[in-house]
């Protein structure tokens, strides 16, 4: 299928459809003035810009102009004006000159070759600054917004070893106060759970040392650790550690 006319499908050409004889025809070459064409043409030939031969630059030059003219391309007056020229350096250098004045003339090339030669220095210049990687072309500025996020460090979990170890160590430096002592025992466990809630707060952790009295001895720090372990049991105490082997702190539960 070609294409669709009035929803109906087409899937030949008409025979009396017009095609211009020169309907496909493709022009390339785009010169963004005389001199682009004319250094394109040096190029091309791997002339020497210094020693131009101005018969036959002179001649592709209007080949070109004349191709231009036939695919109907409007050319501007500084196209004309450049053919002009290059006619009267062709023109100059044709016609005879006395010994004398030829010696003291200047090439009428001259002039020519240095206008192609600062074209080409600022066609360089364009190119250099046209490879240098450019915003939004080569390169594109990043843009992304900071994801906000809230951590929340959960202390680790404080087990039983580490409870023990840490009522070993309150023991030990209770043994340095020890005495043999015979009384009858002050304090019983549920007394020794009001005072320990009286020595907490609820906003701020107390070491777990800090609860015991080492002048007590040994019964009084078991009667101390037992109260912990029922206040823990009833859910009254809170129980952290930073890192394993860290001290142990507690705090009333709110």
């Amino acid at each position: 299928m070609i294409s669709k006319v009035g929803g109906q499908p087409w899937t030949q050409i008409p025979q009396d459809l017009y095609i211009p004889p020169d309907a496909l025809e493709v022009f390339l070459e785009a010169f963004e003035g005389p001199l682009d064409l004319l250094l394109y043409l040096i190029r091309r030939q791997n002339l020497n810009i210094l020693d131009i031969p101005i018969a036959e630059v002179t001649r592709q030059y209007m080949e070109y102009l004349t191709l231009m003219q036939n695919m109907r391309l409007e050319l501007a007056a500084e196209y004309l004006l450049m053919a002009a020229w290059l006619a009267e350096i062709k023109s100059r250098l044709l016609l005879p000159r006395p010994a004398q004045a030829e010696a003291e003339e200047l090439d009428p090339r001259a002039e020519l070759v240095r206008r192609l030669q600062e074209y080409e220095r600022f066609q360089q210049a364009a190119q250099r600054l046209d490879a240098l990687p450019r915003l939004e072309r080569d390169v594109f500025a990043a843009q992304a917004a900071p994801v906000e996020r809230s951590t929340q460090r959960e202390p680790p979990p404080v087990n039983l070893a580490d409870l023990l170890n840490a009522l070993r160590d309150v023991m030990t430096r209770a043994e340095l106060f020890g005495h043999h002592r015979i009384q009858q025992e002050a304090l019983s466990v549920r007394e020794r759970m009001s005072q320990v809630l009286e020595q907490l707060d609820a906003h701020q952790f107390t070491a777990f040392t800090a609860l015991f009295r080492p002048e007590e001895g040994r019964r009084g720090l078991v009667v101390t650790f037992m109260a912990i372990l029922e206040l823990l049991r009833e859910a009254l105490l809170e129980l952290v550690q930073i890192e394993p082997f860290a001290p142990i702190h507690l705090r009333r539960r709110i």
